[in-house]
């Protein structure tokens, strides 16, 4: 059994007509490459990785898969943000989560993906044909141990914001938000204040189960209550984190 028959947590190719490209050695040269599948390569691997990878550029709204298709590549974030989400039986959508450089998407134990993908900003990925990085995850063990721990972290991920949508309030739930944004940051190597939000209030609603009215509501009485600052452009301040915290417990 491969590491794709063995998840069914993860994954809308495309057919978005992403603009693609190749450089000499796109591995070698990604800024990311410590936050990526690519972490755990020698310059060896690393060539051998380069020969299988292309680049995808997505602007703002387009698709990089649907919900369905054939899951023939897989994903990793090398720029921007990208959203996935279900679409429930009634029309609904339920966004599952936001995907950040170093986060790896696409992969399915099943021949298509299980979500769909969009990107929300101007987003750059590499794209791996499937059946040749499964070659590859068995020629190098390292690879695929290093792709095993992105995926437990992808269900640590998910377990959390089974949390979110619990018994929390919307108020402890956008404080969580934020400050799961916070998190993600600092791993990838930026400042824990002020954090980017570049997903809109209605995909920031989806994703926490609350109305898009809600969610406009909630980051108003957090910045009236000192706990954030509204800097424009996408960026949030986490003024009073402390706050932000005692508020995402429930106290």
């Amino acid at each position: 059994m491969t590491l794709f028959e063995i998840r069914k947590m993860s994954a809308r190719l495309p057919t978005p007509a992403p603009r693609t490209g190749r450089s000499e050695s796109p591995c070698a040269a990604c800024n990311v490459r410590h936050l990526t599948l690519c972490a755990a390569l020698d310059d060896q691997e690393v060539a051998d990785m380069s020969a299988i990878v292309s680049s995808v550029e997505l602007g703002p709204g387009e698709p990089l898969f649907d919900e369905a298709e054939p899951a023939k590549n897989v994903f990793n974030v090398t720029a921007g943000a990208v959203k996935i989400y279900k679409l429930l039986p009634d029309g609904r959508r339920q966004m599952t989560g936001f995907l950040f450089p170093g986060d790896f998407l696409g992969l399915a134990n099943e021949e298509t993906y299980a979500y769909s993908a969009e990107a929300v900003t101007f987003t750059t990925l590499c794209r791996f044909p499937r059946k040749r990085l499964e070659a590859l995850l068995e020629q190098y063990p390292r690879m695929e141990r290093r792709l095993l721990g992105m995926a437990s972290h992808e269900l640590a991920v998910a377990q959390e914001q089974m949390l979110l949508l619990g018994r929390k309030t919307a108020r402890e739930k956008v404080a969580s938000f934020l400050l799961l944004l916070s998190r993600r940051a600092v791993q990838r190597g930026q400042k824990d204040s002020p954090i980017s939000v570049p997903m809109s209030r209605n995909d920031i609603g989806d994703y926490l189960g609350l109305t898009t009215e809600t969610v406009s509501r909630t980051f108003t009485l957090l910045k009236q209550a000192g706990a954030i600052v509204l800097q424009g452009s996408g960026k949030v301040e986490l003024s009073d984190r402390a706050a932000l915290e005692v508020m995402s417990d429930g106290v």
